[in-house]
């Protein structure tokens, strides 16, 4: 009889996996600029941040962690400059608008769940598998998941920022399967981004799935993606497990 896969551990990325923001952050950005007396387009702050946050990935990436920067002022420096691209030119009203950005972008209540993410984790632990979490956030992200109520479901949580190994490392990945003490072959992760996810996790042994928005399917998706290993939405994963694991559905 052929041997039957069996996992023992999921991985899981957080953000656009499990979480989302509520709103998206041009209109947050520009509500707080609002609220400060400073009237900003939602979609100049939008076009402005995903300048922002690419110029200062690159230049500090994982925080600055190397450079002696902290995360917080990392995501303070991003919303001095997405305000500065949008033209706003007045850096001590920002300052007060950066402060209380990541006040509330640490807080649960501006972010929320994505379809099916709680029941999709209690159905994996149903099952008897460890539940843990990679991701490339920094250090709000625990209190993020315990307002939420998500805490309880994983054994434990690995950021970037902690371990100092931004995903796709694989450092990060074998830190988990260390502290889970389970062999790659038995481990499977989830998340989003191909590059950082779904290619990062493979390339240490694990399996790995990648969940996909609404839009088209990136052509280098496509190509080197096995459609069992896509999940449309998060209720796909319990199905794509049963069919990894060579069981029938159901069972």
């Amino acid at each position: 009889m052929a041997h039957r896969l069996q996992l023992r551990l999921l991985t899981w990325d957080v953000k656009d996996t499990l979480l989302r923001v509520r709103r998206p952050i041009g209109e947050e950005y520009a509500s707080k600029a609002q609220a400060h007396g400073l009237e900003v387009e939602a979609a100049a702050l939008g076009q402005a941040f995903r300048q922002a946050y690419k110029a200062q990935s690159h230049s500090f990436p994982n925080y600055g962690l190397s450079h002696g920067l902290t995360s917080r002022q990392w995501w303070l420096d991003v919303v001095l400059q997405t305000f500065h691209l949008a033209g706003i030119r007045d850096a001590q009203a920002v300052a007060s608008i950066a402060d209380q950005l990541y006040k509330d972008f640490s807080s649960p209540c501006t972010w929320q769940m994505l379809e099916g993410a709680e029941a999709t984790l209690k159905g994996c632990r149903k099952r008897g598998l460890r539940l843990a979490v990679v991701s490339n956030f920094d250090r709000r992200l625990e209190d993020i998941l315990v307002g939420l109520g998500l805490r309880e479901h994983f054994d434990f949580v690995l950021t970037s920022e902690a371990t100092g190994w931004p995903k796709p490392d694989p450092r990060i990945f074998r830190e988990a399967l260390r502290l889970a003490h389970v062999e790659p072959a038995a481990a499977a992760h989830i998340g989003d981004s191909y590059h950082c996810d779904y290619r990062g996790a493979r390339a240490v042994g694990m399996h790995s799935f990648l969940v996909i928005g609404p839009g088209p399917l990136d052509s280098e998706v496509k190509d080197s993606v096995p459609q069992e290993h896509i999940l449309p939405s998060l209720p796909h994963l319990l199905p794509a497990l049963d069919r990894l694991e060579g069981s029938p559905p159901g069972q």
